[in-house]
């Protein structure tokens, strides 16, 4: 999804923006958005459980490669309402 799309399906809910980069990545760049969950890529495997699995879930990282890939690790998980944000966060 772009980040117009990403933002409507937050207004709407229920949907989740899960940030997964690092801790530190997001102490520098932190924002303020509804329903966002930090949940860094090297925290996922081990916290996925915590994402619920009826509701849209909008994964984010810096630029997007991360997030594709956390995006494949939960469909190959059984989660169907996942999207990848394109382009990342940018900043």
């Amino acid at each position: 999804v772009n980040a117009e799309e990403a933002l409507e399906k937050l207004k709407a809910g229920p949907a989740w923006l899960v940030d997964v980069r690092e801790r530190a990545e997001v102490a520098r760049a932190a924002f303020d958005a509804p329903r966002v969950v930090v949940m860094p890529l090297s925290e996922f495997e081990r916290r996925r459980e915590e994402l619920p699995r009826d509701q849209d879930l909008i994964l984010a990282c810096a630029s997007g490669g991360r997030s594709m890939q956390a995006v494949h690790y939960l469909v190959h998980h059984g989660y169907h309402r996942v999207a990848n944000l394109q382009g990342g966060l940018g900043f």
